[in-house]
C-alpha cells in the first residue's frame, strides 16, 4: 500500500509541476485556449493520483479493516468522485466551445 501511496503522490506532484510550468509561461505570455487545456490536464492527473490512492485504501481496508480506514476510504471516493464528476462536464463544455483539444 505504501508504493501505491507512493505512485499517487508521484503522479500527482509529476502533474502539479507540469501545470506550474505550464502556468508560469502563461504569465508571460497569456493565451486563453491553453489556459484550458493546462486546467483539464491537471485534473486528469489529480484523477489519475485519487485513483491510485483509492485503490491503496482500498486493498488497506480489506486487509485490515478499521472505521478510520473506512472513513479515509470513503473520503477519498467521494473526493474523486466530485472531481471526475467535474472535470468531466468542464471537458464537455470546453468540447461544445471547440477549446480543449489537447488529449495529453
Amino acid at each position: 500500500m505504501l508504493i501505491i501511496n507512493g505512485f499517487a503522490l508521484v503522479v500527482i506532484g509529476y502533474g502539479s509541476v507540469q501545470a506550474f510550468a505550464v502556468a508560469a509561461k502563461l504569465f508571460f505570455y497569456p493565451n486563453n485556449t491553453v489556459h484550458a487545456s493546462v486546467w483539464l490536464r491537471f485534473g486528469r492527473w489529480l484523477v489519475a493520483g485519487l485513483t491510485f490512492q483509492l485503490a491503496a485504501d482500498i486493498i488497506e481496508t480489506a486487509i485490515t479493516p478499521s472505521w478510520e480506514g473506512i472513513g479515509r476510504l470513503a473520503a477519498v471516493a467521494i473526493i474523486r468522485t466530485f472531481l471526475n464528476f467535474f472535470l468531466e462536464r468542464d471537458m464537455g463544455e470546453l468540447r461544445e466551445r471547440g477549446e480543449g483539444s489537447d488529449t495529453a
